[in-house]
């Protein structure tokens, strides 16, 4: 599916946001809000643009080169290159908060203010505003003016400490866990806000930090400190208390299995042909199977039996729709995946020269206002005459204007 325009207007139609972020956060956070159907515009410094456009990999043409990274978190919307630290640049975005819905930063705390455009500022301008801030520690508290990463977040935010294998250094999660939480957060924070705007006409600030975002996806790690003092340290595949519910070897390769509750152990049971073991009194519950030294001497050992001399194939045939046991597959082969294309989780977006980019999909499924994923993502400053005369109500000697005095590229 190649498609650079939505067909139907999606559930957010009508609805404006300015993205002046940069990387992940802030910009996956807005391409969620432009999949859905708001109109998205990326305003990004002309002399100093979103870093991800230089981060792999490419489409390439020549010497023509576009980052697919930029284009998987950008697409979908359009492009105004705009100098905020000119006062004329202030005033641009100002005109434009006066049309816009929602504005998403991801600057380090104090930075909009230090500009003069901050979110008091900004409310004035658009009482009905909402501004969603994404920063790693957040808008207030002592640490907020330190600068962050993901893996700031993963590590102030405890879960470094808990990922990993017992008696081996923590490992940090292998995806930009702490950027892509904050996303989901600021979304949810973004929409709810918007809805009360909506009934009300006040807006607000949607503060979301990355290290708040992470404790909040620690699990039970956090009530078993407090109600036990326990503090959580890795375990490498397996669950810190639900057994079995781990990562087992098979003839060629390895597969996730999880029967842990009573149903499912007995169901396992009977399809592995040894329905003795779910009237074993010493491992007939589901409680007696989470005892670790139960489950080490006697569950583990059942376990590895029935995985051991069968293959990813045949496990999963085996299993099918009774107990769930899943194949450790690779990326290739869960893009080319056949599940992967019915639920439309891989999409392509058309660069003309530059190629066809195939890219994730759009994970919420509406059934009447449908997401709009296969979008290409803009051009730096691609589109700034039309959103400042639709947007700002600029006529063509204004933008000629500003362009000559360098607030425009």
């Amino acid at each position: 599916m190649t498609e650079t325009t939505p067909t139907t207007p999606g559930s957010l139609d009508g609805v404006v946001v300015l993205d002046l972020s940069r990387v992940l956060a802030g910009p996956y956070a807005a391409q969620m809000l432009a999949d859905l159907g708001a109109t998205v515009i990326k305003i990004e410094n002309p002399r100093d643009p979103d870093v991800s456009r230089g981060f792999p990999p490419y489409l390439t043409d020549g010497d023509e080169e576009f980052s697919a990274y930029y284009a998987q978190y950008n697409r979908g919307k359009l492009g105004v290159g705009l100098d905020l630290a000119t006062s004329e640049g202030k005033e641009v975005l100002k005109d434009l908060v006066r049309s816009a819905d929602i504005l998403i930063e991801n600057f380090r705390p104090g930075t909009m203010e230090k500009l003069g455009i901050g979110y008091d500022v900004l409310r004035e301008v658009n009482p009905t505003l909402v501004y969603t801030a994404i920063s790693g520690y957040g808008q207030t508290g002592s640490r907020s003016r330190r600068p962050a990463f993901d893996n700031t977040a993963q590590a102030a935010g405890g879960l470094w400490s808990m990922n990993g294998y017992p008696g081996l250094p923590p490992v940090r999660v292998g995806v930009t866990i702490g950027d892509l939480s904050a996303t989901l957060f600021a979304v949810v924070g973004t929409l709810a806000a918007l809805r009360h705007a909506e009934a009300t006409g006040e807006g607000q600030l949607v503060d979301v930090a990355q290290v708040d975002s992470i404790l909040a996806l620690t699990e039970t790690a956090v009530v078993d400190y407090t109600v036990t003092d326990k503090v959580a340290s890795p375990a490498g595949n397996e669950h810190v208390w639900v057994r079995p519910y781990e990562l087992f070897d098979c003839a060629d390769g390895q597969v996730f299995f999880g029967a842990y509750t009573d149903k499912l152990w007995r169901a396992s049971c009977e399809l592995f042909g040894t329905p003795e073991f779910a009237d074993d009194p010493e491992i007939d519950t589901m409680r007696k199977r989470f005892d670790p030294e139960v489950y080490e001497r006697r569950v583990k050992p059942i376990v590895v039996a029935w995985l051991a001399d069968r293959t990813k194939a045949e496990l999963e045939e085996l299993a099918g729709e009774v107990v769930p046991l899943t194949v450790i597959k690779t990326i290739g082969e869960v893009v080319d995946d056949p599940g992967t294309a019915e639920r439309d989780m891989i999409v392509s977006a058309d660069y003309g020269a530059l190629g066809t980019l195939r890219m994730f999909g759009q994970p919420i499924k509406l059934s009447a206002t449908p997401a709009t994923p296969a979008r290409t993502a803009n051009r730096l400053a691609e589109h700034a005459d039309r959103v400042l005369a639709e947007l700002a109500g600029y006529d063509e000697a204004r933008i000629t204007a500003l362009r000559k005095a360098g607030v425009l590229p």
